[in-house]
């Protein structure tokens, strides 16, 4: 159930990416391509440091399944 849980965190966190992407793009649409690249950038660097938290909950969680009885 772990793998289906991460994949499933990854499909939705590229999802939302997305869409912020999007909203970015129609929201100013007279940025400047650099305006919108580092949009994007900025967005990902988010998005992985998202990943990794929710990385380590999902671990911490399954280690203290291991102590229940």
């Amino acid at each position: 159930m772990n793998r289906v849980v991460k994949l499933m965190l990854k499909k939705i966190n590229w999802v939302a990416w997305l869409v912020l992407v999007i909203i970015w793009n129609y929201g100013y649409p007279n940025a400047t391509p650099l305006q919108d690249v580092s949009v994007a950038v900025i967005l990902s660097i988010l998005f992985i440091i998202i990943k990794k938290l929710q990385s380590r909950g999902l671990q911490n969680r399954s280690s203290r399944s291991k102590f229940k009885d």
